[in-house]
């Protein structure tokens, strides 16, 4: 399929991509409530479209009546105004399908007067069956051939108004049908679906919310491409064609500034630009004409003052058909702010010995990739960049009342920011989470393995281990049994002692060490005390 001339139809083009797109997906009601606001805006668009093409029918026919004896002239406005009757007659086609998809969908929403939203906007039966398959058992045809076979017929009437010489171009600025007759051959399909009709290519299975801009396009096609014969009578009239030959993506953001978790929103289009018509087109910044280069203007400011900050825009076009002068104003603004970078622990205002310590590191107003983070002072710390103004802090050891200091550079001035390091506090003996001491029946007590050592509440992932303690028996009446245990699991001589346990007995743990991350040695913890029952 060729690219269009026309920026209109390139962004129809585009918008037919983008419902493609959203088709394939479980669309929510707010996607299906965006097909609507879509059609807002072709309604728009086609509105311009038409008081444009009166526009330049007004032109043709004052060039007729100023020489009544130009036959070239009287002949150019009998074309001009057959090709608008021709792009009329297929908006009053298109519309009463349109009304009665409308109609067959419930009509207005209720829920939502004044919206002109169908109840049944999701229904993709009722396209199916009005469009594709009809219902044959009544004798009604499906309309989606008929549609297809009225834009052939609106499109070769067109193109028919212009001498044959002129046709070939002519064409190329026609969007309505554009290579319908041979759309199958352009699109990337599997040899299985070779076979399927356009109609069914466009309509099947398509939510009303989905059809309705697509028929809003066939009429903006067809105003378009009538706008195409209408500018070529004009130019046969001795007039100008308008022609928009340069395209650029425009994106306006509500706001240039936006702070971390705020939502970044800007309106993304396509703007259109003639370089023909580049000198009747200026553009004022405050009152101060810019210099334009494309049919854009070069503007550029000095964020000086602190805050939100201002400036006026004015565009001033000029029709060269009219020779009447247009003027369009916007005020935008954008927000000023002072570089700045914030380092602040993701979890506490510490930094613990052998775990790592998750550190952001935000610069505001200044390039991440442009500053330089590292550790200074005690504890013999380092960090790492995990993503982004993610960090990760290892420190080696405790710093006791001195501090270690994530230290920033790169940014207007250098910043320094002090943590102390300690030790993982002691973990609690235990037989398993929340088991440290008290009564308990000898078959629970047999159960358990050995010791373990729990860290509660602690935020970090981290675990420490138990080296060894002594357990004690004690017997009603016997002497106290000890045995000493290497590691956490019960050896086979404190097994021995666990499965001779009786109602009355009691076992203590005692010299209990353990060590966690970053100990250089193990480390005394509580003891337990058990009384069977």
């Amino acid at each position: 399929m060729s690219i269009p001339k026309e920026p209109r139809q390139l962004m129809i083009n585009l918008m037919y991509l983008v419902l493609t797109a959203l088709l394939a997906l479980n669309v929510s009601a707010s996607v299906m409530n965006a097909f609507f606001t879509l059609e807002k805006s072709m309604l728009t668009s086609n509105e311009i479209v038409t008081k444009s093409n009166e526009k330049v029918l007004a032109a043709i026919q004052a060039e007729a009546e100023a020489y009544e004896g130009d036959t070239l002239k009287q002949i150019a406005l009998t074309k001009a105004t057959e090709a608008k009757l021709i792009a009329d007659n297929f908006d009053k086609y298109i519309e009463d399908i349109y009304d009665d998809i409308f109609e067959a969908a419930g009509k207005e929403d209720p829920k939502k007067p004044g919206s002109n939203i169908p109840k049944d906007k999701k229904n993709k039966d009722i396209t199916t069956r009005m469009l594709v398959d009809g219902q044959p058992k009544k004798g009604i045809d499906p309309l989606g051939p008929q549609i297809y076979d009225k834009i052939i017929e609106t499109r070769d009437a067109l193109k028919g108004l212009v001498s044959p010489e002129k046709q070939e171009q002519l064409v190329k600025s026609m969007p309505l049908g554009d290579n319908i007759e041979n759309w199958n051959a352009n699109l990337n399909l599997k040899k299985a679906d070779k076979n399927m009709s356009w109609s069914t290519y466009k309509f099947r299975q398509m939510p009303v919310a989905a059809v309705i801009p697509i028929l809003r396009s066939f009429q903006a096609d067809a105003k378009t491409s009538a706008s195409a014969v209408m500018n070529e009578m004009f130019a046969e009239s001795k007039g100008q064609i308008i022609k928009f030959d340069a395209f650029f993506p425009v994106a306006s953001a509500k706001s240039s500034y936006v702070l971390q978790g705020e939502k970044y929103e800007a309106d993304i289009f396509l703007s259109a630009f003639s370089t023909a018509a580049s000198e009747s087109t200026k553009i004022f910044v405050n009152g101060k004409e810019v210099p334009m280069e494309e049919g854009k203007g070069a503007f550029s400011t000095t964020g000086g003052r602190l805050g939100t900050n201002s400036y006026n825009v004015k565009i001033d076009v000029t029709n060269p058909l009219t020779q009447e002068t247009d003027s369009y104003e916007q005020k935008f603004e954008f927000e000023v702010g002072q570089p700045s970078i914030a380092v602040a622990a993701d979890k506490m205002n510490v930094f613990y010995v052998g775990v790592k310590n998750p550190v952001t590191v935000s610069a505001a107003g200044i390039n991440s990739n442009a500053i330089n983070v590292k550790m200074t002072g005690e504890g013999q710390a380092s960090i790492e960049r995990v993503k982004g103004s993610s960090y990760s802090v290892v420190a080696k050891k405790p710093t006791g009342n001195k501090f270690t200091y994530v230290t920033v550079t790169g940014g207007p001035k250098p910043v320094k920011v002090p943590f102390r390091v300690k030790r993982i506090p002691d973990p609690v003996p235990a037989l398993a989470p929340g088991i440290h001491e008290g009564n308990m029946g000898n078959g629970t007590f047999k159960a358990y393995q050995g010791v373990i050592a729990e860290l509660k509440n602690f935020d970090f992932d981290a675990r420490c281990n138990i080296q060894e303690y002594d357990l004690v028996r004690i017997a009603s009446r016997q002497d106290p049994v000890t045995a000493p245990n290497k590691g956490a699991k019960y050896n086979t001589k404190a097994k021995r002692l666990v499965t001779q346990a009786k109602p009355g007995d009691t076992y203590y743990f005692r010299n209990i060490k353990g060590k966690c991350p970053g100990d250089p040695a193990g480390r005394s913890l509580p003891s337990m005390v058990f009384t069977i029952r």
